[in-house]
This record gives C-alpha cells, sequence and structure tokens, in this order.
C-alpha cells in the first residue's frame, strides 16, 4: 500500500503491463545473475586484499622479532622506538589502500545500478531511467 500511495495508477498500470510479458522477468533474472557475480568477484578481490594485508604484518612481526633478538639490549629502546614507526606506518598504507578498494567497490556497483536502469527502461519498463538519486 505504501508503493500504491507513492506511484500513480498510470504507474502502476504500465508495470502490470510490462509483468505480463515474461521477457521483464528473464531480463531480470540475467541483471540478478550479472549482480551476483560481481557481488561474489568484489568480494573476493577484497578477502584476497585483505588475506595480502594479513601476510603483510604477520612477515613484519616475525622480521621485528628476529631482529630484536639479534639486537643489543643498550640498542634495543632504538629499534623498538623504529619498529614501531615501520607498523604505524604499514597500517596507514593498510588503512589506505582498504578505503581505495572500498571506493573501487562502491563505484563498480553503482555502475552496475546504472546498467540495470538501463536495461529496464530500455526494455520499456515503466518508472525506470537512469538516476544517481538513492530515492
Amino acid at each position: 500500500s505504501s508503493c500504491q500511495q507513492r506511484l500513480s495508477y498510470m504507474t502502476l498500470s504500465d508495470l502490470a503491463l510490462a509483468l505480463l510479458d515474461g521477457t521483464v522477468f528473464e531480463i531480470v533474472q540475467g541483471l540478478l545473475e550479472i549482480q551476483h557475480l560481481t557481488e561474489k568477484n568484489l568480494y573476493s578481490q577484497r578477502l584476497q586484499l585483505h588475506s595480502e594485508h594479513r601476510g603483510m604484518k604477520q612477515e613484519l612481526f616475525h622480521r621485528h622479532k628476529e631482529a630484536q633478538q639479534c639486537c643489543r639490549p643498550h640498542n634495543l629502546p632504538l629499534l623498538r622506538a623504529a619498529q614501531q614507526r615501520e607498523m604505524e606506518a604499514v597500517e596507514q598504507r593498510i588503512r589506505e589502500e582498504q578505503r581505495m578498494m572500498d571506493e573501487k567497490i562502491v563505484l563498480e556497483l553503482d555502475q552496475k545500478v546504472i546498467d540495470q536502469q538501463s536495461t529496464l527502461e530500455k526494455a520499456g519498463v515503466s518508472g525506470f531511467y537512469i538516476t544517481t538519486n538513492p530515492q
């Protein structure tokens, strides 16, 4: 009922007519499959980046541990301070790479929405057009 209040009777009628034709369902099914594949691909890319970051941090931790074991006691505070700066730099790099990956993911998903809107508009489905307005 909330949708009926927001959509005109003409738009609802046009949508009902479009649904009578099975082609729209096939188009939507195809768009859904493409979206799922895209989401799975983007998720695996994000997991891959996370795994690389985890490996980078573990390798750095092991390098730091070995350096501390070989270090003379009087140099240990200097070594630890240098290692702390290096760890902070790596953490900052990881945050930046993750932010860039997340932005890439959002842009790619936004493009999929535009592709879906365009496809449904070309198919003649009433109420569909390309927009970036979230409402």
